[in-house]
């Protein structure tokens, strides 16, 4: 049930606790890749799996700006800090519990929301009228987990599957060369650099060629199958007293 396109009577009748929010960041994906990316894979994955679970789940409109500074060098590019990140999640949840809708999963495509995910999870699990968990897509999709990178291989894979018409699949080639083969410039396990342009000219992480739709289709696979499990886990987990 997809609140944007439902009447408040038809979300106040629905049987359910459960609710899931798509969240993801505005922000520059190379010369080949559209901003919208993270907030794209991450409706995606919510919506493929939400039409495989047997249960009412209430979906709310995905989150579309994020913690994404290291970016604001490519045009463009939107953020907001970590603390108006954080009230922000925990306000829109809270207006979900406030409905009733006291489990909420955090369907989440952008990397740079990770940490701060998990600490307002936690915060609202522990001091609010709810329980949140975060999920973050691209941990969810086994061995290729590693390949991730910067609109690399798996973003690029899983937007040929779900969104082909938004890629410049002619500009692949030049979006390899100029990006770099590693998110950070590192020494001694420490990244010495603050933002995305430090290591990469054009802001790609990982080479775009080496996705295609076979594997965009295995990763959409992937991703909404680990989201159906935990849904179903976090429907069902008996909490107990706090």
């Amino acid at each position: 049930m997809h609140l944007t396109e439902t009447t408040w009577t038809d979300v106040e009748a629905a049987d359910t606790d459960l609710a899931v929010i798509p969240v993801g960041s505005t922000e520059q994906h190379g010369p080949h890749a559209p901003l919208g990316t993270d907030v794209l894979t991450a409706e995606a994955i919510t919506d493929y799996a939400l039409d495989r679970i047997d249960r009412e789940v209430i979906r709310a409109p995905a989150i579309p700006i994020g913690i994404a500074e290291e970016h604001r060098h490519f045009a463009g590019t939107m953020w907001v800090s970590p603390d108006t990140f954080r009230d922000y999640i925990r306000e829109s949840v809270a207006s979900l519990a406030h409905h009733g809708f006291t489990r909420v999963v955090l369907v989440n495509g952008h990397g740079g929301n990770v940490d701060a995910l998990k600490e307002v999870a936690a915060t609202i699990t522990r001091h609010d009228d709810a329980y949140a968990v975060p999920f973050t897509w691209f941990e969810a999709v086994g061995e290729h987990t590693s390949e991730m990178g910067h609109g690399g291989p798996l973003e690029t894979a899983l937007l040929l599957e779900c969104a082909p018409d938004l890629l410049h699949t002619d500009r692949f080639e030049a979006a390899r060369e100029g990006g770099s083969s590693t998110w950070g410039e590192w020494v001694s396990d420490a990244n010495l650099a603050v933002d995305t342009v430090e290591f990469s000219e054009n802001g790609v992480v990982g080479d775009p060629t080496a996705g295609d739709a076979e594997l965009g289709a295995e990763l959409l696979e992937r991703a909404s199958d680990s989201l159906v499990r935990l849904l179903e886990a976090v429907a069902t987990r008996d909490r107990g007293e706090r």
